[in-house]
């Protein structure tokens, strides 16, 4: 059996790495989605035949209440709540990979050095995954605070569990069978650090946390197929968590922000002001039929969206917009900044699924360049990504982050509830342009407002 084994670990591999190719565009990616369920579904099944693990009708039977638990949260999910999804996700990919590794030491105390060492690397990063997913799902979905957390020596406390780690892995490794009180120690040590290091990440940065935590659950898993001997887990382990670190580096790229800063700043735990005081200046309003006169003239429009556009459920009404733009002969695009909303792709995840066509999203760095030239920029929900300060503010928490840049657009519509602060805890400069016009209310409802004013002009 271990030659035909490792063939199919090969074409699972092949499947793994066509499948991650193909999503790496918009177009494809469905596509890519379901090679790589394929070789996932490949690798399950022969490895629990080559090891007579179960027989057949358990293997089906798990694989059926797998699918069933799986069909019934992609169809009971709402494409707004993606973002808290994928942080339970990666969290449970965590959790696997250390309960596999705590049976390996439960069933087979004496390990050798080395995987006793594969063991503690898999606890240690499976457990700091999965508490540290808890976390950004709860903040996610707003069950706790998205604000950062912060109480003095932070830093401190987070340097002596490391150490405290460090010193216990290197125990264990050395005598495993003789260190299980450490070994429980470690356990409940990963978790409590997991948590201490997500909870000083506030709302804005959730993007690279979910990125981060979804490298994490790939190493996990890496660590886990060292301790098992399984080489398709190696390959799918270091392929999840070598493309999750590129994806944490282009995160934080987006926000010329490093990776500390991300993580130990405590970025938007405290409020700024707007340069110069909103109190001092007044933002110009207008109606939607005010709104609907700007984009009926307009012979090229561009969306921003952003977290308002998830929050308000107005993806549809945004499509069915910028369809009627369209027939009235209107260039349109969908600008989608890297970092905007709660996860890596947020954008594009809600406009696909409203089926917004492909070649209408536009990356920040394909739309600045051209911003001038557009019409009227509709900024719908977003804040930070499109705040100016950001370029010309040097005191400001967000400068020199990339940005949208709407505010060179021959007039920018904003449609926002308030002219409250974003998710960094600062006010927009852009709200108070004089090319800036602030059309209140719930995006959703506002879309449909300009939606009905098209139909009627039409008869």
């Amino acid at each position: 059996m271990n030659g035909p084994l490792q063939f199919v670990y090969i074409l699972c591999a092949f499947l793994f790495i066509l499948g991650l190719k193909l999503l790496s565009s918009p177009a494809t990616a469905r596509k890519g989605n379901l090679l790589s369920s394929l070789g996932m579904l490949l690798a399950v099944i022969v490895t629990l035949l080559g090891n007579k693990t179960l027989e057949l009708q358990w293997i089906v039977v798990g694989l059926a209440a797998g699918a069933i638990v799986g069909a019934t949260a992609a169809r009971m999910v709402a494409m707004t709540s993606m973002p808290e999804m994928v942080a339970l996700f990666n969290g449970f990919g965590g959790l696997a990979s250390l309960l596999v590794a705590w049976f390996e030491y439960r069933t087979s105390p004496d390990l050798i050095a080395f995987t006793a060492g594969t063991v503690f690397v898999s606890v240690l990063i499976g457990g700091v995954t999965f508490t540290g997913s808890l976390i950004a799902w709860g903040k996610l979905s707003e069950r706790i605070s998205g604000k950062p957390v912060l109480f003095p020596g932070q830093h401190l406390v987070n340097i002596l569990i490391v150490l405290t780690l460090i010193v216990g892995g290197v125990m264990f490794t050395l005598s495993p069978a003789a260190n299980e009180p450490v070994f429980y120690g470690i356990l409940g040590l990963t978790a409590l650090l997991g948590v201490l290091l997500v909870i000083p990440i506030g709302g804005a940065d959730m993007p690279v946390v979910i990125s981060l935590l979804n490298s994490y659950s790939g190493l996990a898993a890496c660590a886990t197929g060292f301790v098992i001997q399984n080489t398709v887990l190696i390959v799918t382990g270091s392929l999840v968590g070598a493309s999750g670190i590129i994806l944490t580096r282009i995160m934080c790229k987006a926000m010329n922000r490093s990776l500390a800063n991300v993580l130990f700043s405590g970025f938007g735990s405290t409020i700024s002001s707007v340069k110069g005081g909103a109190e001092q200046r007044e933002a110009r309003s207008v109606t939607a039929e005010d709104a609907y006169v700007m984009l009926e003239a307009a012979r090229s429009v561009a969306f921003v969206p952003g977290y308002g556009l998830a929050v308000a459920q107005a993806q549809h009404a945004a499509r069915e917009l910028g369809d009627l733009l369209e027939a009235n002969g209107t260039e349109v695009r969908y600008a989608i900044h890297p970092v905007a909303g709660r996860m890596p792709g947020h954008m594009n995840v809600l406009l696909a699924e409203a089926n917004v066509p492909y070649d209408q999203l536009v990356e920040m760095d394909a739309i600045n360049p051209v911003m001038s030239t557009i019409d009227v920029c509709v900024i719908i929900g977003a804040n930070d990504v499109v705040n100016p300060a950001a370029l010309d503010d040097e005191s400001s928490p967000i400068y020199g982050m990339p940005i949208i840049e709407a505010h060179r657009a021959g007039t920018v519509i904003i449609m926002k509830r308030s002219l409250g602060a974003g998710f960094a805890g600062i006010g927009n400069d852009l709200f108070f342009k004089d090319n800036s016009r602030m059309l209140f209310g719930d995006a959703k409802a506002s879309l449909q407002a300009l939606v009905a004013e098209f139909k009627d002009a039409q008869g």
